[in-house]
């Protein structure tokens, strides 16, 4: 064998070397990309479980069990009723503060009645001493909650108050409401100022 021979062997050996290394991928490099494709099918897995739970959490939660914004015609109607009811409540003449106690008696129940009752005692005496008349307007009242029978209310209110031979004042109020449906009326069962 010649040296040219020889060095021309040597030649395709090592031309042939880098084509088998191309093909051959070794069992270390193998191994990794098995594990990083497993570990990426473990990560959708454990992410698709994870929305699914969380799915399931958002319609167990105590807001789905929230009518305000899906029961419009009973949210529509307890507005209406409670904020009629504090327009007669909070709205008397010196002359008749009777009407005023009538209405609250038929409108308030539970904790508001008895509320009520305490307050308007010292304003019935008051008003006709002072000659205070006193007009409330409901500016804006909304639904905050309403499952079944009972509802949570926001109600931003007006108030004028005069005296007489005096200029009238306005003040503007906040309230939360809780009211009741009973025997097919809302009845208003607590206030409290805000």
């Amino acid at each position: 064998m010649s040296v040219t021979e020889n060095v021309e062997e040597t030649e395709v050996e090592e031309a042939e070397e880098p084509e088998q290394d191309a093909k051959a991928t070794p069992p270390w490099l193998r191994s990794r990309t098995v594990l990083a494709g497993a570990l990426a099918v473990v990560l959708l897995v454990l992410g698709g479980c994870g929305f699914l739970f969380r799915a399931h959490q958002l319609r167990d939660v105590a807001a789905a069990k929230n009518h305000a914004l899906t029961d419009t015609e009973t949210t529509t109607q307890v507005a209406g009723d409670i904020s009629n009811a504090l327009g007669k409540i909070f709205s008397y003449t010196p002359e008749d503060t009777s009407v005023t106690a009538k209405e609250a008696r038929d409108l308030l129940a539970g904790k508001a009645a008895q509320q009520y009752t305490a307050l308007f005692g010292q304003v019935g005496t008051r008003a006709a001493e002072q000659k205070l008349t006193l007009t409330t307007q409901v500016v804006r009242a909304g639904v905050v909650r309403l499952e079944g029978g009972e509802a949570h209310l926001l109600v931003f209110l007006d108030q004028t108050a005069q005296r007489k031979g005096k200029a009238a004042t306005s003040v503007a109020a906040q309230l939360s409401v809780t009211a009741e449906l009973r025997n097919g009326s809302w009845l208003i069962t607590d206030i409290k100022a805000r």
